[in-house]
Order: structure tokens, then C-alpha cells, then sequence
């Protein structure tokens, strides 16, 4: 049976009050290196499960209007915090390396007993789901929602689809002196929303922003890799969401990855920033309830 949406019940934190402490379950994960990592889980256990992966120097509590939204009464709905973010790990000199990035997430999906996943991608997010697929496969995927993804770094067509405000903040970001650091994160999150966002979102978001320790943003800023020829490779459907006035990471980079996907869904949305899933949650959940059902 396809899941549904109500749509009184898409916006954050519209579930049961009892829903968190009924529902929520906090999974420990060994990932690569041994590295330990911590997953969320809401929602239907026996529902087609949707793995949240989130952007550089955030956490799985970016996915809020997701996981306490009416997804939680059809799907199994998982958010992992990455190797360095939120309450996983955070060692040092652990995050050049996109081998270990891909057995992060194999470890969560295997760990997890995910079977045919969706994996939805935000921002470098995109990265790490394109690390998976490219050691592991699609054989586990049913498909992916790229949401203001990243695809490439560390080469000159990489920077040209970073926004040029984004830009402007890497060398503060990827620095590990306190106060530049601390500047670049208050602006980053500037960035993450076209229309301010209410005073206390912001005060959450900058507090999960800035507890990512300045050598885990250092050691995203090194990468290097392009994965064209993975999204060449790609079979499983694939939506693609961004905003038109997305400030970190340029619509050019929604439509190159649908330019590789020939089979993409393309979804833009106008007067909407880097966060598509928090400014226009209800258009969003609704889109990838969708999408979910023609993966499966």
C-alpha cells in the first residue's frame, strides 16, 4: 500500500505529542575505521525505510519537519548524524578518505537491515551518498533525492557551482583559529535559508553548526573527487530538489546532475534557499512521499 500525506499534517512537529519518546529510537552504528556513528529512527519500523543524509557541519536534527511530520505514518524514517557531526565520532584525520565515508553509510544500512533504501542527500550529503554508490553499488538503493547537493570538489568546476557568498566563506570555515571560525559559521548559517528564519531556529541551528570541531570542516574542505561517471551510472530513479535562490550550493548544480540522469526528476523552487525541506516542508514531504511511491 502507497503511503499517504495528509496535508494538515506536514508541517514540524504537527505529530502526536507522544510521538518522540513513543517512536524514537537512538542507533549505534560502527562505521569505517570503527568509527562510531548515531542514527535516528522515527516513524513506521515495518514502513519502506528513507535515510536522511545531511550537509556539511550540521546533524540529523536538520531533518526535524521531516522526522515529526506525517512521513512518520508510512515510512521507517532514519537520519544519521556523519563521521564528525552531531553525536557521532569526531577523530581527527578521518574524513579525506571517500572509502570510509561509503562504509559509514553501508554500515548504517546494513547495520540497520535496509532493504531497497531511499536515500535522500543534502548539500555535501550528495558526496557521501555518491561515495556509497560508488564502492557499494544501487543493489540496496530503490532511489535518491538530491536536495541542494553537492556532487564534486576540489577542482575549479567544483567551486563553480558554490555559490559566490559561499565562497567568500571557505577560508574562515576550513580555518581552525577560533574567532575567523566562529564568524564564518554565524554567516554559513546566514545562508542556509532565502527568508530569515524565526529567532530560535536559528539559535538551534547555529548551535549544531558550530559544535562540528574545526578540524572536521578542515579535513571536508581537502577532498578532491568528481562523481560524474557514478551519476552516469545511475539506474534507480532520482529527484532531484533545490532552491532557485540557494546561497551555498548554485541551482547549476541541480541541473548538471540531472544533465548526467537523463531518467532525473527535476524539481526547483522559486523563493526558496538551501534548505527546501525546512522553508517549504510541506511541499517537500509531499514531493517525496511521491517520488517514494515510484520507487518501490
Amino acid at each position: 500500500m502507497t503511503p499517504t500525506l495528509h496535508p494538515e499534517r506536514t508541517s514540524a512537529l504537527d505529530a502526536p505529542p507522544t510521538c518522540e519518546p513513543l517512536c524514537s529510537r537512538v542507533h549505534t552504528v560502527v562505521g569505517g575505521g570503527g568509527l562510531v556513528l548515531r542514527v535516528r529512527e522515527l516513524g513506521d519500523p515495518d514502513g519502506p525505510p528513507l535515510l536522511f543524509v545531511h550537509g556539511f557541519s550540521q546533524s540529523h536534527q536538520a531533518w526535524r519537519r521531516q522526522l515529526h511530520s506525517a512521513l512518520a505514518l508510512g515510512f521507517r524514517l532514519l537520519a544519521v548524524d556523519l563521521r564528525g557531526h552531531g553525536d557521532s565520532e569526531a577523530p581527527e584525520g578521518a574524513y579525506g578518505d571517500g572509502r570510509l565515508w561509503a562504509e559509514d553509510l553501508h554500515a548504517v544500512i546494513t547495520t540497520l537491515g535496509l532493504e531497497q533504501v531511499l536515500l535522500v542527500a543534502w548539500s555535501y550529503g550528495g558526496m557521501v551518498v555518491l561515495d556509497y554508490l560508488r564502492h557499494h553499488g544501487e543493489g540496496r538503493v530503490a532511489g535518491v533525492n538530491f536536495v541542494g547537493a553537492m556532487v564534486k570538489s576540489g577542482s575549479e568546476e567544483a567551486f563553480g557551482l558554490l555559490a559566490p557568498e559561499m565562497l567568500a566563506l571557505i577560508p574562515g570555515l576550513f580555518s581552525r583559529e577560533p574567532e575567523p571560525g566562529q564568524r564564518a559559521m554565524e554567516s554559513f548559517v546566514s545562508l542556509l535559508h532565502h527568508a530569515p528564519p524565526a529567532p530560535d531556529t536559528r539559535r538551534a541551528v547555529l548551535a549544531y553548526t558550530a559544535r562540528v570541531p574545526a578540524h572536521v570542516r578542515e579535513g571536508l574542505g581537502s577532498r578532491a573527487q568528481d562523481n560524474d561517471d557514478v551519476l552516469r551510472r545511475l539506474h534507480v530513479p532520482v529527484l532531484v530538489s533545490h532552491g532557485l535562490e540557494d546561497r551555498v550550493v548554485l541551482p547549476a548544480s541541480g541541473r548538471h546532475i540531472a544533465s548526467l540522469v537523463p531518467h532525473a526528476q527535476l524539481s526547483f523552487y522559486p523563493e526558496i534557499g538551501h534548505s527546501p525541506f525546512w522553508e517549504a516542508d510541506r511541499r517537500f514531504n509531499r514531493e517525496l512521499a511521491a517520488f517514494a511511491a515510484r520507487c518501490w
